[in-house]
């Protein structure tokens, strides 16, 4: 079979060393790492840190003060303003009209971010990041391991190829973990950027606090369903690693 197809002894030798050194870390993942894994989210989840029960302490505070209200100088000036605003809204152009305020530095420099929460998501990061990179070398192991398509005696092939299924699944599960932090980040920028235009709305300050607590209580279930994963794939592998290991059985076995 090999004569079909000629492949240079020294490539050969290292796709071989590559293959035995991916099987040796994959193997030591999923007896070792996942467990202890686990047991680091496990005790994380009881951190202080990750278990506030009043969200107000997560606030953080935005300092952009209300400006003086405008007077008119007379009811004329009023009456003008009220008439252009009309023809605006007969006009079509009525969103034009509401500008709110030009913008062009911070009364206090940089708007900062909410320390509490930067704090908690620069923790969360590594552990999204380190189980999409275990997941991957988990599941390269697994697709090497599957043997050549044939017909019948193909159960253990199917264990192999839903192990894989459930990998894909966890590392996309992971990438989107961090596409949610990064809304987190454009979200609540942007309603800062509205207060800082339209300092006089209470609402927009109102829902930036909001968007903070509901981040710490996303992050809070991330660590958890990261834990569930860990917990999850250590399962399923060990339950199966005869069938995933060794997907088809020769005819021999099948004598005794």
């Amino acid at each position: 079979m090999s004569s079909l197809l000629k492949v240079d002894n020294e490539i050969k030798t290292k796709v071989d060393a590559f293959r035995e050194r991916i099987t040796a870390e994959a193997e030591d993942l999923v007896a070792n790492f996942f467990p202890k894994k686990l047991l680091e989210l496990d005790h994380f989840l009881k951190d202080p840190i990750i278990n506030i029960t009043e969200l107000k302490e997560i606030h953080s505070e935005i300092n952009l003060t209300v400006p003086d209200p405008i007077l008119l100088s007379n009811l004329h000036d009023g009456l003008e303003a009220q008439n252009a605003k009309k023809r605006k809204l007969e006009d079509g152009g009525g969103e034009d009209m509401v500008t709110g305020t030009k913008v062009y530095v911070m009364p206090g420099g940089m708007m900062k971010s909410n320390a509490n929460l930067v704090d908690l998501i620069e923790k969360v990061k590594p552990e999204i990041r380190t189980l999409i990179e275990k997941c991957n070398t988990v599941k390269m192991w697994v697709q090497l391991l599957i043997p050549r398509i044939e017909d019948g005696n193909n159960f253990g092939v199917s264990i192999q190829e839903e192990t894989v299924a459930e990998l894909r699944t966890v590392e996309g599960e992971a990438a989107s973990y961090l596409d949610q932090i990064s809304r987190y980040y454009i979200t609540r920028a942007k309603l800062v950027s509205k207060i800082a235009k339209y300092p006089h709305v209470e609402d927009y300050r109102r829902t930036v606090t909001e968007i903070d607590e509901k981040e710490y209580i996303s992050l809070k279930i991330i660590v958890s369903e990261l834990r569930n994963q860990y917990v999850t794939l250590h399962d399923m592998i060990l339950k199966n690693i005869e069938k995933i290991k060794r997907p088809r059985s020769s005819n021999t076995d099948a004598l005794y």
